[in-house]
């Protein structure tokens, strides 16, 4: 009898162990804190608790994780609301599942002391910006706020024009920028998260294909659930086994980075919001971005923003 059911356990384990799903997730950059919940999910075995096997494939500047989406070489990818709209305009079948962050970690910075307390203080100021600001969140802020592209200035990724003049804005990410700047400069800059501003795009989205969710969705479900666990996890609990596992993959990310750049998702309320869910997701907010940029110029003809996201998953 003993033997028998030693072998249904050797069997059960095995056939769990067989019935899990392999599973890859692309990211929109090199491993980092902003993708510490994922991480964190694979460390404490959540992904596998939920029936999956995660691989983290890297992002990175020369890494295209869209194209691998689109031809199949990877299940999920992380991206952001314009992203998502975009598949749209060009009738690709691809959409937004969740979002795990809530508020878009785009920053403008100014000096301390400066009297300068947001956007609408602004005018006539030096603002350096990278490409990539002047066709994402730009339109949105000068619209909001009144302000010109006259006093823009390319941003090269070189913080040093912006610390050499104290009345200058410059562009960055909120874990990112600030750190570097006060490694260089000694001075903390003054962060103005530009989702506090007008822009109320959704990053960290989870994006799929449209038949993933029509032929796997309790795969699906299965990822965001789990995904949500290692994001609570990561928040409130030790964040130890991501970095580990961050460090793995990024062997040049400091410790110390990691460990900012978590304070200041915590601090800036980038995952949480209080009463809305990790991940979800609301009709009104897409309703309000795509209304936004069309009103920007940003497309030139109406599309079914609506195909850009599902909230069957997230909320």
């Amino acid at each position: 009898m003993k033997k028998i059911l030693l072998t249904l356990v050797i069997l059960l384990f095995t056939n769990n162990s067989y019935a899990l799903e392999n599973i890859k997730l692309s990211l929109d950059w090199v491993p980092q804190a902003e993708h510490g919940g994922f991480f964190q999910a694979i460390a404490n075995g959540y992904y596998r608790d939920a029936g999956l096997e995660v691989e983290i494939v890297p992002g990175g500047p020369q890494v295209n994780t869209k194209s691998m989406l689109m031809s199949g070489q990877v299940d999920f990818n992380i991206g952001g609301s314009a992203g998502a709209l975009n598949y749209v305009k060009q009738d690709l079948p691809f959409t937004v599942v969740a979002a795990f962050f809530q508020k878009n970690p785009q920053i403008l910075m100014s000096h301390p002391n400066q009297n300068i307390d947001g956007p609408s203080q602004f005018q006539g100021k030096t603002i350096f910006l990278s490409n990539f600001g002047r066709m994402s969140f730009w339109p949105f802020i000068k619209s909001k706020y009144n302000l010109s592209d006259d006093n823009l200035k390319n941003y090269n990724f070189n913080s040093q024009p912006f610390i050499e003049d104290q009345q200058s804005i410059q562009q960055g990410y909120l874990s990112s920028e600030p750190f570097a700047i006060k490694k260089i400069a000694g001075f903390e800059p003054v962060i103005h998260l530009l989702a506090d501003h007008g822009y109320d795009a959704y990053a960290n989205t989870i994006e799929t294909a449209v038949s993933t969710i029509k032929d796997r969705p309790e795969i699906v479900r299965s990822f965001i659930n789990a995904s949500r666990k290692g994001w609570v996890s990561f928040l409130h609990q030790d964040p130890s086994p991501a970095f580990k596992l961050i460090k793995e993959l990024n062997p040049d990310m400091p410790n110390d980075k990691l460990v900012y750049a978590r304070s200041m998702m915590i601090s800036y309320n980038i995952v949480e919001i209080e009463g809305v869910k990790i991940g979800s997701m609301s009709d009104q907010r897409w309703e309000n971005f795509y209304t936004k940029s069309k009103n920007l110029g940003i497309y030139d003809q109406d599309i079914s923003y609506k195909k850009a996201y599902t909230l069957e998953f997230s909320n």
